[in-house]
């Protein structure tokens, strides 16, 4: 057994721990969402005591991270077409039913404190996070257009993962997901210090730790298939 691998597989064991710490979390988050369902179900509009404006970080990082995770959950479809590589075929399907649950969570949320799934007045992407994203820089060096939030990929770049095959799909993957993934752990770690609704605090700390863990992952199989994350 290789070092390569005896890395990977350590990896895979330390990943594989805290995805079981996510499921009891989620558990928790999920418990906690229905307790408070009845009272936050009567309240209306964002002044109304236990429900955010419709401005407000809380309901800018539900809009938008449902968003980024619906971007994910493609990808990883994607290349899950594109490859037999077991590794990379199970690290997309727990990224696309972990992401998937979690935008559930967040749309649940928007509808629960009757809040609109666009930013209101017609506001781009990422304003909660008062122009700290950097996301035109990723646009620039990527070849997208305005308005991608931080790590997203842009059309060429996801019709490109959808024509490769083999090692050069899974390369390329999570080479993407790897961008994606940074972008995912600074918008939440700013949901983290701004947010107000403290189960939405926890569940994007939680994305934190499970998003690091999976970068730490990805870079080990990038290293084993002589490859390197692009930035």
């Amino acid at each position: 057994m290789t070092a390569a691998t005896v890395q990977i597989t350590e990896s895979k064991e330390r990943l594989r721990t805290r995805r079981v710490r996510w499921v009891a979390g989620g558990a928790v988050v999920l418990a906690l969402l229905f307790a408070g369902a009845a009272s936050l179900a009567s309240a209306r509009g964002g002044g109304e005591p236990g429900v955010p404006a419709a401005d407000s970080a809380d309901a800018g990082f539900a809009r938008d991270m449902a968003v980024h995770h619906q971007q994910a959950v493609e990808m990883s479809f994607i290349v899950r077409d594109r490859t037999d590589d077991e590794d990379v075929r199970r690290l997309a399907y727990d990224i696309a039913n972990t992401q998937a649950n979690q935008r559930g969570m967040l749309l649940g949320w928007l509808d629960l404190w009757e809040l609109p799934k666009v930013a209101p007045g017609g506001a781009g992407p990422m304003t909660w996070m008062g122009g700290e994203d950097g996301h035109g820089d990723h646009g620039a060096a990527h070849g997208g257009g305005a308005g991608l939030m931080p790590g997203m990929a842009t059309k060429d770049e996801l019709k490109r993962l959808g024509e490769l095959n083999g090692e050069q799909a899974e390369v390329f993957f999570l080479q993407l997901m790897t961008d994606h993934h940074k972008g995912g752990v600074s918008m939440a770690g700013a949901c983290v210090s701004r947010c107000s609704v403290p189960v939405e605090k926890r569940l994007a700390a939680g994305m934190v730790e499970g998003q690091q863990s999976e970068l730490g992952l990805m870079r080990d199989m990038l290293a084993a298939r002589g490859a390197k994350p692009r930035t």
